[in-house]
């Protein structure tokens, strides 16, 4: 086995530390059904050592005192050890998660690493202002850190959403406690010790892994966290508001999507049918923003479809080992499971299966593994569930528009508004249209074009707050207000 995830403990307070009722949990290789390795399976005993070390490093330890410029210097060298430890990376999220090995060293490892470097710059930027008042003071402002994050992330982008929340939240000052989804904790664990390497004090990250009622619940509720960072679903992240506000922690919610992808009939056929393809299997469907309702121009719908049925089973599919594969398997039977549900109620609501449908059929040990053929679907009503409700899969369905405002319609007409995308040669439309749908990031001409300085969040039942840009520290910060008196100044006698 390798020592890239080899059986590992929980990390508290800047050490490996057993869970406090010695429990561990099997870690799954999606690819093949196998165990992989185990991790620990940590319960509210072990949050609650978690967040003292948290609260103690905020408190008493110096990374909330240090100024902006000596922490951005350990958030860009965490940064260089991520990409000179690329390799191990990349291996822990093939494993863990079934990511083909391209998509995990060109998307996530990268894309990690450029969050703690964009952060870091974001560091030295946290600064007040005078204001101007007509009272006799001085009024200035002073952004600082909240105190104790706690950070809750999903199974999907193990590396990626962990590094978004993390980096945002260091670069300003907190401490945090991380809770990675149980499914996938290896890189959660790596990734802890590669922050304590870069020069993080003790405590300032902690992880520990474990289930989310009985970790991420201890968690949600713990007197000592300050904040709640959630990522995951939507049903969940409803649960975890509700418990934080009962609390009255501040917190940001990225939860599910079901993002439209528009194609106008002055699109680029080729060019959108690339994009469509790109943003329903990216990451095997396990996307919060990928494209899984495609709306097409009545007029070319019959030639997009047929496009599809034609490039969608030569999408390379198969072992995440291989560096051609770009479709892996699902990163769990159960994940597997609801989209084959969705894909039989598909059929009964009267939908017709272009392509896909089934399981792919895979020889040796990737026989075991978790994998679904990528499916499009057409002719279902409006009203049917599986265009409606967040498959997260992958799987495509495809309806059709008359005009414009058909378009949009359709596109705002779910619960959830994560990501939007529409295909179109004119710039107007481009503009019109971007501005009515109801998504927090619209993307032209693409999809899924993300960088760290362009934020990102829900509308509607995909949650509220942003993550990326400098939006994100505004989530980890308070404003404190200073009024200092001048008095005025005794008049001299003449």
């Amino acid at each position: 086995m390798s020592a890239t995830y080899e059986d590992r403990q929980l990390f508290i307070d800047g050490r490996d530390t057993a869970s406090a009722a010695g429990r561990r949990m099997d870690v799954i290789d999606p690819s093949t059904g196998n165990v992989l390795t185990t991790a620990p399976l940590g319960d509210a005993a072990d949050i609650d050592a978690a967040v003292v070390a948290a609260r103690r490093a905020f408190d008493e330890g110096p990374w909330p005192r240090m100024s902006g410029r000596d922490r951005a210097r350990v958030l860009h060298r965490v940064a260089d050890l991520i990409r000179e430890r690329a390799d191990e990376l990349v291996e822990i999220e093939s494993r863990d998660v079934g990511k083909p090995v391209t998509l995990a060293r060109h998307v996530d490892v990268e894309t990690a690493a450029q969050q703690y470097e964009y952060c870091s710059a974001l560091a030295q930027t946290l600064d007040g202002s005078v204001r101007d008042t007509p009272i006799p003071a001085l009024a200035y402002t002073r952004r600082e850190p909240l105190g104790v994050v706690g950070a809750i992330t999903p199974f999907n982008f193990p590396l990626i959403l962990s590094s978004t929340k993390i980096a945002a939240a260091l670069a300003a000052g907190n401490t945090v406690v991380h809770k990675p989804a149980d499914d996938t904790p290896l890189s959660a664990l790596f990734m802890a010790r590669l922050l304590a390497d870069a020069g993080a004090p003790e405590g300032v990250l902690n992880v520990v892994t474990g289930t989310g009622p009985e970790a991420g619940d201890a968690l949600l509720r713990h007197p000592g966290v300050d904040k709640i960072a959630f990522t995951g679903s939507t049903a969940v992240g409803r649960r975890a508001a509700s418990v934080a506000g009962e609390h009255l922690k501040p917190v940001t919610m990225e939860l599910g999507g079901n993002g439209a992808h528009l194609v106008f009939a002055d699109a680029d056929i080729e060019s959108a049918v690339g994009a469509v393809i790109k943003a329903f299997v990216f990451n095997t469907g396990q996307f919060c923003m990928a494209g899984p309702r495609l709306l097409v121009a009545a007029e070319v719908h019959d030639a997009v479809v047929e496009v599809l049925r034609q490039a969608v089973p030569g999408v390379p599919l198969g072992d995440p080992r291989d560096p051609a594969t770009v479709i892996g398997p699902m990163a769990g039977d159960q994940h597997r499971k609801k989209v084959e549900e969705y894909v039989a109620l598909a059929r009964q609501e009267g939908g017709r299966i272009v392509t896909g449908g089934g399981r792919p059929e895979l020889t040796g040990d990737l026989a075991g593994g978790f994998y679904v053929e990528p499916t499009v679907i057409t002719g279902l009503p409006a009203d049917s569930r599986v265009v409606n409700e967040e498959v997260f899969g992958p799987v495509l369905t495809v309806q059709s528009f008359a005009d414009e405002d058909e378009a949009v319609a359709l596109a705002n007409s779910t619960a959830y508004g994560l990501a939007a995308g529409l295909h179109t040669r004119d710039l107007a439309r481009a503009h019109r249209v971007a501005g009515r749908l109801d998504a927090g990031i619209v993307w032209v001409n693409d999809w899924a074009m993300l960088d760290p300085a362009v934020p990102f969040g829900g509308v509607k039942q995909s949650g509220f707050g942003r993550e990326y840009g400098p939006e994100a520290l505004e989530a980890y910060t308070k404003t404190r207000s200073v009024v200092i008196s001048l008095p005025t100044p005794p008049q001299e006698e003449s």
